[in-house]
């Protein structure tokens, strides 16, 4: 069992940051793309450690085109050598058109076509193949000594896909290296939805669940005292109705019957009702969504929730003890079996 830990936003903060997460016995640091750019702060943590993967969770794909994405992931991989894994999603179509201004049609056959034109180009760089890459919706037959990159000691980067709906799920099995959970999701979900998923993706692609590596990553509510665990269970709260209010995301509610918490918390979001969308997720809505346990339970707990069913986990625990911390980081190593480590 991996267990990653999240890098701050801000530029500044990340050295220190990426170094407290490998001296607390982190496997990866992940950098997601919201209000900041996601590969920077990679680039600063590669810098400042030694040992620590670093991840992308997630760049958002269809922001940018596969060459462009080709080229970061390659930069990034060779200056951390071979420490880099490219996490990549689809975000949801308002924000691909209105905030990006760039096309979205079909997004998980967009999708596997933009991981299978990376391959393509890294094909060409790392391995001499000819860049002929001719899709439905990306083009890549043009390379040139100029534009190829020089250093291919550590070869290509992983690839891991992430999603939510079962189409884009079974592509990740298809074509991907691993698929990361939504935080949205709960083990029911998991079990039901997500890994059956990607067994057909796999099975599509001839390939073995050995090779692929199944990423989640868990909310977690604790504290050392109740006041703490008060704030922590209504910071969480907020999390869960920001994602819960999103159409895309509503099969996961769907599926414990909970329709009519999506559509109310939706309708919330319209009216720009955020402060007061949280006090609508009940406490078990919060139990099937997180781990709600005191530090010295968090371990037990996570592992009841994951074990056996994950290759990686991604978690972040308010505690103020940092050697509280690493013991939780090396007991949920140790109690979260997984299918295999990688």
């Amino acid at each position: 069992m991996k267990v990653d830990g999240i890098l701050p936003f801000e530029l500044p903060r990340v050295p220190d940051r990426a170094r407290e997460l490998e001296r607390l016995g982190y496997d990866a640091a992940m950098s997601a793309e919201v209000a900041n750019e996601p590969f920077l702060p990679l680039a600063l943590a590669a810098e400042h450690t030694e040992r620590l993967q670093l991840m992308t969770s997630v760049a958002v794909a269809f922001a940018r085109n596969p060459m462009t994405l080709a080229q970061v992931a390659h930069d990034l991989n060779a200056y951390s050598k071979g420490r880099f894994l490219l996490g990549v999603g689809t975000q949801v179509r308002a924000h691909v058109t209105r905030r990006f201004s760039m096309p979205w049609s079909r997004p998980a056959a967009r999708m596997r076509e933009f991981i299978l034109a990376m391959r393509a180009i890294w094909d060409a760089w790392y391995f001499g193949a000819k860049l002929e890459f001719r899709g439905e919706f990306y083009q890549h037959t043009l390379m040139t000594p100029m534009f190829t990159p020089r250093d291919v000691t550590y070869g290509p980067p992983r690839v891991l896909l992430a999603g939510v709906n079962p189409r884009i799920t079974e592509v990740a099995g298809e074509v991907a290296d691993g698929f990361v959970a939504h935080g949205f999701t709960t083990a029911r979900y998991l079990r039901e939805v997500t890994v059956p998923a990607i067994e057909r993706g796999l099975a599509k692609a001839r390939r073995r669940r050995s090779d692929f590596a199944l990423c989640c990553p868990v909310f977690i509510v604790t504290g050392a005292n109740d006041r703490a665990m008060d704030a922590s269970r209504a910071m969480v709260k907020g999390q869960i109705s920001f994602y819960g209010s999103t159409p895309s995301y509503r099969p996961v509610l769907d599926l414990h019957g909970w329709g009519a918490l999506g559509e109310e918390l939706h309708e919330m979001s319209r009216r720009g009702a955020w402060a007061e969308m949280g006090d609508r997720v009940t406490d078990d809505v919060l139990d099937a969504f997180a781990v709600v346990a005191r530090p010295e339970e968090l371990p037990e707990r996570i592992a009841e929730r994951c074990g056996g069913l994950v290759d990686r986990l991604a978690f972040t625990a308010a505690l103020d003890d940092p050697d509280q911390l690493a013991e939780v980081v090396r007991r949920v190593r140790a109690a979260a079996g997984a299918p295999a480590a990688r």
